[in-house]
């Protein structure tokens, strides 16, 4: 069975830092673009950032770009989310999802985590 399975998420207050973890079992995708999301209630998902396969290229979205970094450890078929100076509207579920060509929209990826949540106050 294949997993993606999320942890590292929590409470800070505004200015603060938390760091995701995503961990992959069932298979191993080190081929695999990986990307994170985002949804905050009553809005859609939308694209955080995403790392090639060999990590060489990162994509954010504008929100977020110069505060957080998306990493990955193929060894540990891992992937990361440092995120730096959160802002209460960095509140939302975040996902992790895989793709063998994935870009900034949802419906490019066909693996998903199950959320973990974010909630920064202010």
């Amino acid at each position: 069975q294949v997993q993606l399975v999320e942890s590292g998420g929590g409470f800070v207050q505004a200015g603060g830092s938390l760091r995701l973890s995503c961990a992959a079992s069932g298979r191993t995708f080190s081929s695999y673009v990986k990307g994170w999301f985002r949804q905050a209630p009553g809005k859609e998902r939308e694209f955080v950032a995403r790392i090639s396969w060999n990590g060489v290229i990162a994509n954010y979205a504008g929100s977020v770009k110069g505060r957080f970094t998306i990493s990955r450890d193929n060894a540990e078929n891992t992937v990361y989310l440092q995120m730096n100076s959160l802002k209460p509207e960095d509140t939302a579920i975040y996902y992790c999802a895989a793709a063998r060509r994935g870009g900034s929209y949802p419906a490019e990826y066909g693996y998903w985590g199950q959320g973990t949540q974010v909630t920064v106050s202010s």
